[in-house]
C-alpha cells in the first residue's frame, strides 16, 4: 500500500488540513442537527403522517448506503478536495429546495442528494483528517473531530430553536453554514490527499478487514439513531415529564461530547485498538443492563447517561482510528466509504430493532434491544481478540 500522506513534521499536527476537515464535519453536523427537526416539524405542519415523515427520514441511511461506494471514485478522477467543494455547493442548493418544493414525493429524491453530498462529505473529511494526523497524535485528532461532530449536531438543534421552522431564514441559515466550510477546504485545497491509486478491490472488502471497527460503528448508528430517537418516548413510560425527558437526553449528548478526547488519547497509548473497542463495549452492555432499574433516582440515572453517552460515541472515534492506523492512500479512503456504510446500515435497523423491543415489551425493551446490539458486539471483538490476536 503506497502512503500518501502529506509530508510533515512526523508528530505535528498539520493544521490547514485539520481545519478544512474540522468545517467540513462542522458543516455535516449543524446541517442534521438543525435540518432534521426543522424538516419533521415541517412535515407535521403540512398534515403528513408520521409513518410518511419516518419512511421520508430514512432517506438519509439510504442515501448514505448509495453515496459510500461513489465518493472514492468521485475522488480519484476529481480530486479530494475538488469533490468535497462539490459536495459543499449541492449540499447547499438541496438544503435550499426543501423550501422552495413543497410537494411531499419530490423531498424522497431531494433527500438522497442532500444526504448523498452530506455523506460525501464525511466521507472525505474523515479520510483527510486520517492523513493529516500524525501516528503518535492520531487519537487525539480523531477525538477532537468527534468533539467536532458532536458540538455541530448539538448547535444545529440550538439554531433550530432560535430561529424556528417559519419562512425562509432556517433554510437560508443552514444553506449559508454550509456553504461556509468550503472557505477553509479551498484554502487547503493543495493540501489535500492524492487519490492516484484505484483501491484493491471493492469498498465492501473493507468491512471484512477491519471486522471489529466496521461493528462498532454499526453499533454506534444503531444506538445513536435508535436510542436518541426513542429515548424520549421511552422516559415518558417511565415516568419522565417532556422537559425532564430533554434534560435527560442533553446529559447523553454532553457525554457523547466530552469523553471523546480523553478516548482519543487513550487510543494513542494502546497498540491494539480493539482491545479499547472491546471495553467501550462492555461498558455500553453494562449501561443498558442496568440502565431500566435506575429511572427512579434522575441523579444516578443522569450520571449513567453521561457515561453511557460516553461509550456510544468512543466506539466511533476508535473504530476511525484503527482504520487510520491500518490504512493509507486510495485504501484508506475505500475504508472509510466502507466504515460510513456499515454506519448507515446502522442508522436505518436501529430505530426498527429498538422500536419493535418496545412494541413488544413496552419501555424494558428500549433497554433490552440496546443490550442485544452491544452483547452481540461485545462476543464478536472478544472471540476477534481471542482467536486473531494482534502480531507482533
Amino acid at each position: 500500500m503506497t502512503d500518501t500522506r502529506p509530508t510533515v513534521a512526523h508528530e505535528h499536527i498539520h493544521w490547514p488540513s485539520l481545519i478544512a476537515a474540522i468545517a467540513a464535519i462542522s458543516a455535516v453536523g449543524i446541517a442534521m442537527g438543525l435540518g432534521l427537526p426543522l424538516l419533521s416539524i415541517l412535515l407535521e405542519k403540512r398534515g403528513i403522517p408520521a409513518s410518511l415523515t419516518g419512511l421520508n427520514t430514512a432517506m438519509a441511511g439510504i442515501a448514505a448506503m448509495i453515496a459510500a461506494p461513489i465518493t472514492t471514485r468521485l475522488a480519484h478522477s476529481m480530486g479530494v478536495a475538488s469533490t468535497m467543494l462539490w459536495a459543499v455547493v449541492i449540499a447547499a442548493i438541496s438544503a435550499l429546495g426543501f423550501y422552495y418544493i413543497e410537494n411531499f414525493w419530490a423531498w424522497f429524491p431531494l433527500r438522497i442528494v442532500f444526504h448523498g453530498a452530506i455523506t460525501a462529505l464525511f466521507i472525505l473529511s474523515e479520510f483527510w483528517i486520517n492523513v493529516a494526523a500524525p501516528p503518535g497524535k492520531r487519537g487525539l485528532v480523531l477525538g477532537i473531530y468527534a468533539t467536532v461532530l458532536s458540538i455541530g449536531f448539538a448547535l444545529g438543534n440550538v439554531i433550530f430553536s432560535l430561529v424556528g421552522s417559519a419562512g425562509f431564514l432556517p433554510f437560508g441559515v443552514g444553506a449559508t453554514i454550509i456553504l461556509a466550510a468550503a472557505i477553509p477546504i479551498f484554502w487547503a485545497r493543495h493540501e489535500s490527499p492524492d487519490l492516484d491509486e484505484k483501491p484493491m478491490g471493492h469498498f465492501l472488502r473493507y468491512l471484512m478487514l477491519v471486522p471489529t471497527a466496521s461493528f462498532a460503528v454499526f453499533v454506534f448508528g444503531a444506538v445513536e439513531a435508535g436510542g436518541m430517537a426513542l429515548f424520549p418516548i421511552f422516559a415518558s413510560q417511565e415516568g419522565f415529564s417532556e422537559s425532564q425527558a430533554g434534560f435527560l437526553l442533553s446529559v447523553m449528548a454532553i457525554g457523547n461530547v466530552v469523553f471523546q478526547i480523553p478516548v482519543g488519547l487513550l487510543s494513542d497509548r494502546i497498540k491494539d485498538r480493539r482491545l479499547l473497542l472491546t471495553t467501550i463495549g462492555v461498558v455500553g452492555l453494562i449501561g443498558s443492563i442496568i440502565l431500566p432499574f435506575v429511572t427512579h433516582d434522575w441523579r444516578v440515572f443522569s450520571i449513567l447517561l453521561l457515561i453511557f453517552g460516553g461509550a456510544i460515541a468512543g466506539l466511533y472515534t476508535v473504530g476511525l482510528s484503527h482504520l487510520g492506523s491500518r490504512f493509507r492512500g486510495a485504501e484508506l479512503a475505500a475504508a472509510n466509504a466502507a466504515f460510513i456504510f456499515s454506519y448507515a446500515v446502522g442508522t436505518v435497523v436501529g430505530p426498527q430493532a429498538i422500536g419493535i423491543g418496545m412494541d413488544l415489551v413496552g419501555s424494558r425493551g428500549y433497554a433490552w434491544a440496546i443490550t442485544g446490539l452491544f452483547a452481540t458486539f461485545v462476543l464478536f471483538a472478544a472471540a476477534r481478540l481471542f482467536f486473531h490476536p494482534p502480531k507482533a
